[in-house]
């Protein structure tokens, strides 16, 4: 399935302390049924999460480390999506226009873009409708995080969450950066389970 990441207040200090270094440190998935009730304010380590998987069909405790990390500075008009007529975008698309004017635009709700452009405003956040959806300055350049989706393969599983932490071993000194929600329950039965990522990056800003 597709997904967005939130994250965790705690998860944001982490990275702009240096305490998470997206880079070079072990990153991993792992896996939560309905039960967890993430708290972005004070969930912090990975002690406080509940309801993990059990090791057994297919999953194993404390999850998928994340392969082929990248972070990635992308000027706005070297951004790879430009903004297309009467498509369907989703929130958290981000593009650029077809006449490229340097700034980035964010998809802040869903829906059917018009036939032609809308006029793009450079007013940093300004906003603008376009058919049913509405995009929102996003900046000049843009940093993004990725990595390989993560795939737990012949695995008979149900999940509703994905949290993302830096595993340091000791769950009450593995930071937490941010969860998954998968918007309900998400079974594999003898099958692949899979977190696809965004096309714009786990996340960026």
């Amino acid at each position: 399935m597709a997904a967005t990441l939130t994250l965790y207040g705690a998860g944001r200090k982490a990275m702009w302390s240096g305490a998470v270094d997206l880079d070079t440190d072990t990153l991993k998935v792992a896996l939560c049924t309905s039960s967890y009730t993430p708290n972005g304010d004070t969930h912090d380590f990975f002690d406080d999460i509940t309801n993990e998987l059990s090791t057994g069909a297919g999953y194993t405790a404390g999850g998928a480390t994340l392969g082929s990390k990248t972070l990635t500075l992308t000027a706005a008009d070297s951004w790879p999506t430009a903004w297309a007529a009467s498509t369907a975008y989703a929130v958290g698309d981000i593009v650029h226009p077809l006449v490229t004017n340097g700034h980035l635009y964010i998809c802040t709700v869903a829906g059917t873009s018009n036939s032609s452009a809308p006029s793009w405003p450079t007013v940093h956040r300004a906003a603008v409708t376009d058919g049913g959806a509405t995009w929102a300055e996003f900046g000049t350049n843009i940093v993004s995080f990725d990595a390989a989706d993560v795939a737990w393969t012949s695995s008979t599983l149900t999940a509703r969450y994905g949290i993302l932490y830096k595993s340091t071993g000791t769950a009450s000194t593995s930071p937490l950066i941010g969860y998954f929600d998968f918007g309900g329950n998400i079974s594999s039965t003898s099958g692949t389970f899979t977190i696809s990522f965004h096309s714009s990056g786990i996340f960026y800003g």
